[in-house]
């Protein structure tokens, strides 16, 4: 029966599981379903099957759930961005409130009173101050378009989910304020009028690659065009295009990327026109934010992110503060009013710069940058002992902490850790291997992307005894 199983009939769905996606049971095997929600009944196409589990796609909704509500989107379907549209607000944050504890308890055996209720967004939508976009020569036609002899082939949009080659054209983007959508409209159909090649990333062709589109304070706006290969008379044009259509455009950068992927940051970005940079704004802080930096991409939900940051961090004006994965500096910064001093530590070097920058902007002097891995510094015990420490805040990547950088904060026991993390599952696989050491006093998850699985958290640790 398993290998020759295609479909199942009239499936309901029972609750939530990881990565977004629901799940229900037949014949006693779990049935995980994305865009799906507990209560629904559904038949679905099974698309893959694993040792103990199927996974498929809803092929007709029989009986939505009562909180099944309609999704905002119209791309929702086939999108893979905001894959929770269908579910109420209120309901998402119970449910990643849940994710938190649930993670928490079965892999860092960590007691669920200690997680704060959520912080959720005032903002569901129109909350980011980045999105990109990528061109496609072919892109994919949804099925009522198949039908249709004269359907423009070439868009501009997002990839689709699990497939790098497939490209969803958009018209709009609930994400970011306008002109987001406007801009990436213009910039599309200017392409198809003048018979400009968009990219075909198989096939390694097509002049359009990708659009970057950044907003900032008080309505400025960065649009960055990574092109394939170089053109001048045909850039000159586009851009200049750009400019007379969008005289609200503040820094207008164009990019030549030859290279097997999307990423520019180890790329030479030229800037066409305006300024070099916009300045977000971060409480008090004025932060410049350059084609390359990184930057919490929620503006308003990273200004309380990091608000909970220094509330764990007890901060009383003589804290001395390790902020490991710095970034840009955007913690470090941020804490550095209420401490003595402040180190942040980022191995990717136009980071440390802007991070610098940034410092003489607020006119921040009891903060420094380091250019580093972080288990090279922290294994330097020169550089440890001359600059003694309190408080130790780390913000990882999703994958967690490197095995030895565990190991050295084991070691350093300073009295304080603060966690950041933006994947629960290896925060709680980290702090486990530190319970020996710590203990875990309070954990706050943060809403930072609303419509979607994925939440922010903060974890306290103090030292025992």
């Amino acid at each position: 029966m398993g290998r020759r199983l295609r479909h199942i009939k009239g499936l309901r769905i029972t609750g939530f599981a990881a990565g977004g996606k629901c799940f229900g049971s037949y014949n006693d095997t779990i049935v995980f379903v994305p865009k799906t929600a507990p209560g629904d009944v559904v038949d679905i196409h099974v698309t893959n099957r694993r040792r103990g589990f199927y996974e498929g796609r809803v092929s007709r909704l029989i009986a939505a759930s009562p909180h099944r509500i309609e999704p905002f989107c119209r791309h929702f379907a086939h999108c893979g961005g905001c894959n929770w549209q269908h579910i109420p607000y209120p309901l998402q944050c119970k449910q990643k409130q849940a994710q938190v504890v649930e993670q928490m308890a079965h892999i860092g055996k960590i007691e669920a009173d200690i997680v704060h209720p959520i912080i959720g967004a005032r903002q569901s939508r129109w909350y980011r101050n980045k999105l990109e976009f990528t061109f496609a020569q072919r892109r994919w036609f949804l099925p009522e378009e198949m039908a249709d002899e004269e359907r423009q082939p070439r868009g501009l949009g997002y990839h689709l989910p699990g497939r790098f080659d497939r490209i969803l054209d958009i018209e709009t983007c609930w994400l970011q304020p306008e002109p987001s959508n406007a801009i990436r409209r213009a910039v599309r159909d200017y392409g198809i009028k003048h018979g400009l090649s968009f990219h075909d990333c198989r096939r390694r062709r097509g002049w359009l690659r990708n659009l970057i589109i950044r907003t900032g304070a008080d309505g400025q706006v960065m649009v960055i065009v990574s092109l394939f290969f170089e053109d001048s008379e045909q850039r000159e044009a586009l851009l200049a295009f750009l400019h007379h259509e969008f005289p609200g455009i503040s820094s207008l950068w164009y990019v030549i990327n030859p290279k097997g992927n999307d990423t520019i940051t180890d790329l030479d970005v030229k800037l066409w026109g305006g300024a070099d940079h916009l300045i977000e704004q971060l409480g008090e802080l004025r932060l410049k934010v350059g084609p390359k930096s990184f930057y919490q991409t929620n503006s308003e939900q990273a200004e309380k992110l990091y608000r909970v940051v220094g509330d764990f961090a007890g901060l009383d004006g003589t804290t001395r503060v390790y902020d490991l994965y710095t970034g840009t500096g955007a913690i470090a910064l941020t804490l550095a009013p209420r401490a003595q001093k402040v180190v942040g530590i980022e191995n990717v070097a136009p980071a440390i710069g802007d991070a610098r920058e940034n410092a003489r902007i607020n006119s921040i002097e009891n903060v420094s940058f380091v250019v580093g891995d972080v288990r090279e510094v922290l294994a330097d015990r020169g550089f440890v002992a001359a600059n003694p420490v309190d408080v130790v805040v780390v913000d990882p990547p999703r994958s967690g902490l490197h095995p030895n950088v565990v190991e050295t904060l084991a070691d350093m026991a300073v009295p304080r850790l603060v966690y950041v993390s933006c994947n629960p599952a290896t925060q709680a696989r980290d702090l486990s291997l530190l319970t020996d050491i710590y203990r875990v006093r309070a954990m706050q998850p943060v809403d930072m992307f609303p419509h979607t699985h994925h939440v922010e958290n903060v974890a306290l640790l103090e030292k025992q005894g």
